[in-house]
């Protein structure tokens, strides 16, 4: 096994995106798929839209999603998330596979084509310009492409000064000159800033539609978030809502979703 599937037969994805900054992540993510899903219903039924989720852990996106009505195959490299998602028995076609190499696939097969998971965990540039030019080969002329990343600036923040790991950090040379996070910082995850996803997808020749923060303050505040009662949360997520799509803010968010066009 590799150290990856190691950590996902360990950690709980679903338990994560259930609690309430997880929340703020799906809604908000959710809310945007949709946003360009419904734009293709004006040509075709659901039925016939068709949604790859590459990275598909468990299927939160995808069970969802085809539980709507929706086309969808997901493709998870993960055995143990692999199983779980099919336990689920959804209409989701659910195969193992790699993000680099979506080779079972044809060229303008899928509408839309989901990222979530993928760019997490591939730290060379190379990697990540493999599995943006797999999404873009799938994806049809026209379809859209959302790609999730983890945020330098969180991880710093959090990490480095709440979590007081920043004179380990900065002698093991995990943190560059400018407190960006070198490959040394963490070796299953990845930390990009805005600058360096503009980079990639002018590598890989994408368009960007929109580009949002995902859940924004949300990673931050975690214990008062938990403290908030359901009306106070429901704002909370409101307040998210109405501000995801401010420039000022997406290199703070702990995540951030790139909606891209073939």
């Amino acid at each position: 096994m590799t150290e990856l599937e190691l950590y996902y037969n360990k950690f709980n994805e679903e338990k994560r995106l259930d609690s309430r900054h997880g929340q703020v992540e799906f809604i908000t993510s959710m809310k945007y798929i949709h946003k360009y899903l419904e734009s293709m219903e004006l040509q075709k039924p659901k039925s016939e839209i068709k949604i790859l989720d590459v990275g598909a852990a468990t299927g939160r996106y995808s069970v969802p999603l085809a539980e709507e009505g929706y086309d969808v195959t997901a493709v998870e490299l993960v055995k143990h998330n692999l199983a779980r998602l099919k336990a689920k028995g959804s209409s989701v076609k659910a195969y193992q596979g790699n993000a680099m190499k979506l080779k079972r696939f044809e060229d303008n097969s899928f509408d839309v084509v989901l990222v979530f998971g993928p760019m997490y965990h591939l730290h060379e540039k190379e990697e990540k310009q493999k599995a943006l030019s797999e999404a873009k080969r799938v994806v049809k002329p026209g379809g859209v492409i959302f790609v999730a990343y983890i945020m330098n600036e969180y991880s710093v923040i959090t990490y480095a000064f709440k979590e007081k790991h920043i004179l380990e950090g900065i002698e093991n040379g995990m943190l560059d000159e400018t407190f960006h996070c070198t490959k040394k910082a963490n070796d299953l995850y990845s930390f990009v800033r805005t600058e360096d996803i503009c980079a990639l997808n002018k590598d890989v020749g994408l368009n960007r539609i929109q580009v949002i923060a995902a859940d924004g303050a949300a990673n931050y505040i975690r214990p008062f978030l938990n403290a908030l009662s359901e009306k106070e949360f429901e704002y909370f997520v409101e307040y998210h809502l109405a501000t995801c799509e401010r420039e000022d803010l997406l290199g703070a968010s702990g995540h951030l979703v790139d909606i891209l066009q073939k």
